[in-house]
């Protein structure tokens, strides 16, 4: 990647907030490149504490400070649920995520939902009498 220390560059960041995991991945404006990754899985050791606040803010806070240092000054948020058959609303960590990366030093412009809605539904997996534990 050619590195732009001196001009100032804006970006995307899509954060997936699952009631499972929280993604940050932060793009350029195209989305086409990645600038920053990062999830709750990856900075907690135990599965139950992946959709945490705490870990969203970690995660977000990691992925500012590598967007940063690439030369991203600003973001727009774009927050996404499962969405489809799946949850219609954001997991626990889709709050604290942009809370932190305002923290970290990155201007934040527009926050936007792009959870994927359906118009008329495909059916939930786990057939007539439900998935059976």
């Amino acid at each position: 990647m050619s590195s732009a220390k001196g001009k100032k560059r804006w970006g995307i960041a899509h954060i997936y907030a699952s009631f499972n995991n929280t993604l940050i991945i932060i793009t350029d404006l195209t989305g086409a490149e990645t600038i920053a990754r990062a999830s709750g899985g990856m900075v907690v050791k135990a599965d139950r504490d992946k959709p945490s606040p705490w870990a969203a803010m970690q995660a977000a806070t990691r992925a500012a400070k590598i967007a940063l240092e690439k030369g991203i000054v600003g973001v727009h948020v774009k927050v996404r649920a499962p969405g489809g058959y799946g949850s219609k609303t954001p997991g626990p960590g889709a709050g604290p995520a942009i809370r932190a990366l305002v923290r970290a030093g990155l201007m934040v412009d527009r926050i936007e939902d792009v959870t994927p809605l359906p118009t008329d539904t495909i059916r939930k997996p786990g057939g007539r009498r439900g998935r059976r534990v």
